[in-house]
């Protein structure tokens, strides 16, 4: 990457982080003061966050016929799916494991006195991961397009991608259009990226906002405990899956890896940062036969902070409620949130419904979800940060595992 760009890169990720931090401090200031605010601030990051999402599906699409057309052979494209996948179940397994025994080692939760919430929300069901196989195969892909299903959209471009290979010169006018459309994505996608410190700004200062700092105070021990179990886990188990495996200088990494982090913790949507995800991974010199592969099937499957999340709060809970969880239910709940991450969207709010269903596994009352809800923003936050992280590490692991050749 030239100067230039390195150049450029630094200042955009130096104004997201402003961006964050006086988003932060603006959310606090906000009520009483700034009320008018509101609207125009949940305004903004709508149109900010549209932007992102009207390029997620051309992008994905588009890269990843190219990508399967550039690694030249079916075998080669499997081995690229089956590495990634392989790769997001381990690593959600070993989020699961420090999620579970963490605050249960830590006592987190007993003595605490929670006000129950009474709150209707339909739990995932226990099935997912089979409703999710069932109908993995789109039977009209426009419609998968339209309802955002991005599984669907994978396995349909994938579907494509290893045609044109069979088909060879005859697919060229599509692999040539979806190049076009490829490359459009991306100068769409780096314009958007000028507006990211604003968008960032008004995204977190209306998630402070919205929860208030009674909330936030509260629940702080709990909170302050879960981010350094999943920052502790992003930046050890991360720096060494970025090291040993691909490689690369864990400075290196993570100092070009922020702005879709940043972007991620302020957007609350592994989904929405896709775009800007991928530009990471070509500063990172990772070929787009990888990344355009394994960045989307991480942004639908790698919930591996979802899992700390999930299993952090199960614990917490339990402990605070009074229902005891021996190790034979953190057994059937560490299967339970691996399997439920994997089906859990890359959307704001996506485990809401997951944790219903792991709530209702380990028996506790249902009134624990309005409290959960309640604080569910502020959770989510650091999780689909940790999330792209996690990505990000895969692609760059790959880049030596999968060499194309």
């Amino acid at each position: 990457m030239s100067q230039k760009k390195k150049a450029s890169s630094l200042r955009i990720t130096l104004a997201i982080f402003v961006g964050l931090i006086l988003g932060i401090i603006f959310g606090l200031l906000m009520p009483g003061r700034f009320d008018w605010m509101q609207p125009v601030i949940t305004l903004i990051t709508n149109l900010y966050m549209n932007a992102l999402r009207m390029m997620i599906y051309p992008l994905v699409f588009c890269s990843l016929i190219v990508g399967i057309k550039g690694i030249g052979s079916v075998s080669a494209t499997g081995k690229i799916g089956g590495q990634s996948v392989l790769y997001y179940v381990i690593t959600t397994l070993v989020a699961s494991l420090i999620g579970l025994f963490l605050p249960k080692a830590l006592g987190l939760g007993q003595g605490v006195k929670i006000e129950m919430i009474e709150s209707n929300v339909e739990a995932t069901p226990f099935t997912s991961l089979l409703d999710t196989v069932q109908s993995l195969i789109p039977s009209n892909p426009i419609a998968s397009f339209a309802e955002g299903n991005m599984l669907q959209v994978l396995v349909f471009a994938i579907i494509i991608g290893i045609t044109c290979l069979a088909v060879g010169e005859k697919a060229k006018p599509v692999v040539d259009l979806a190049e076009a459309i490829n490359e459009i994505s991306i100068k769409i996608i780096s314009v958007v990226m000028y507006f990211t410190p604003i968008g960032v700004f008004c995204s977190i200062s209306g998630v402070i906002y919205a929860n208030g700092t009674e909330t936030i105070i509260e629940l702080g021990k709990v909170l302050i405990a879960l981010y350094l179990a999943m920052f502790g886990y992003l930046f050890i188990f991360y720096g060494l899956i970025v090291r040993t495996l691909g490689k690369c200088s864990i400075r290196k990494f993570f100092v070009t890896i922020l702005p879709a982090a940043l972007n991620a913790f302020g957007t609350c949507s592994s989904s929405a940062t896709l775009p800007i995800s991928k530009r990471c991974a070509d500063e990172l010199e990772v070929p787009n036969e990888i990344s355009s592969l394994a960045l989307p099937l991480g942004a639908t499957i790698n919930m591996d902070a979802v899992s700390i999340l999930m299993s952090f709060m199960i614990v917490f809970f339990a402990n605070a409620c009074g229902v005891e969880i021996n190790f034979g239910m953190l057994a059937i709940v560490l299967l339970s949130n691996t399997l439920l991450s994997i089906g859990t969207p890359g959307v704001p709010g996506g485990a809401i419904a997951s944790f219903a269903a792991l709530a209702s596994i380990a028996g506790l009352p249902t009134g624990v979800m309005g409290v959960y809800i309640s604080i569910n923003t502020l959770c989510d936050m650091g999780a689909t940060c940790c999330n792209v992280v996690g990505d990000l590490a895969c692609s760059v692991a790959m880049k030596e595992t999968a060499k194309i050749k």
